[in-house]
């Protein structure tokens, strides 16, 4: 087991996984950089999701190799990489799950809440990033008297206020009107940008893609894009992979 090169906040190699016999990843390796804005595209069924969620520890590949900052995830029990995600990572979805008995800002300091950050010192937090994402008078709303838009921005910053050193986004604008996903996701990629926050962003948008610093793309259960792979142990050149929808 060689550990991945140091500039590289996640590092994956021969990535596989199958649903019930059915492949969803086959061999895929890549390397995302700190503060990078990575967008993975692709047509739905390309295995974008479960690559997000091979890289975030949700999923163990059989076989491969997931690192993030030079340790690695693959080999984590469940209770470490529950607290990897929880500490050190966020989460953004295609819907904002929010709690519905809960406020904005309740939602927004779900994550602080749970490591054990004070009250006051967790609302005013997530009081700034709701205001950060223009929600800031959705704070003391439920979700039930928001829009669909100003949920997902109090999801966006949720994922954001405990300060995640990677942030992955599975398609997070898909139920948004064209012109709230190109505000949402601006926002999002601004705010990332701003705090040196990692992105990995699975989109099935090719415009949302402009936004990111590099684009690769999983499609037809094969590469259809660069996806570099980490380099190998003898030093080669980064090879190319498949991917299996």
């Amino acid at each position: 087991m060689v550990a991945p090169p140091d500039n590289d906040v996640l590092w994956a190699r021969g990535l596989h996984y199958a649903y019930s016999g059915s492949p969803a990843l086959a061999g895929v390796s890549i390397g995302v950089r700190e503060g990078e804005i990575l967008a993975v595209t692709g047509p739905r069924g390309s295995g974008k999701s479960t690559l997000l969620k091979c890289l975030s520890g949700q999923l163990l590949p059989d076989p491969g190799e997931v690192w993030f900052n030079s340790a690695p995830v693959h080999t984590l029990s469940r209770a470490a990489r529950e607290r990897l995600r929880r500490e050190r990572f966020g989460w953004i979805g295609s819907e904002p799950h929010l709690l519905p008995e809960l406020t904005g800002w309740e939602n927004a300091a779900l994550p602080l809440l749970a490591r054990g950050i004070g009250h006051r010192a967790a609302k005013r937090t997530a009081g700034e990033w709701l205001e950060r994402l223009d929600v800031g008078d959705c704070a003391r709303k439920r979700p039930k008297a928001m829009h669909q838009a100003q949920r997902q921005r109090i999801a966006i910053a949720r994922a954001l206020a405990g300060e995640p050193t990677v942030v992955f986004a599975d398609e997070p604008t898909a139920p948004l009107h064209t012109t709230d996903r190109a505000q949402v996701l601006r926002t999002l990629t601004t705010a990332a940008r701003s705090h040196q926050i990692t992105v990995v962003l699975a989109t099935l948008d090719d415009e949302s893609a402009t936004l990111a610093d590099r684009t690769v793309t999983l499609t037809d259960g094969r590469r259809g894009g660069a996806i570099p792979a980490p380099e190998s142990p003898g030093g080669e050149g980064r090879a190319a992979c498949s991917v299996s929808a």
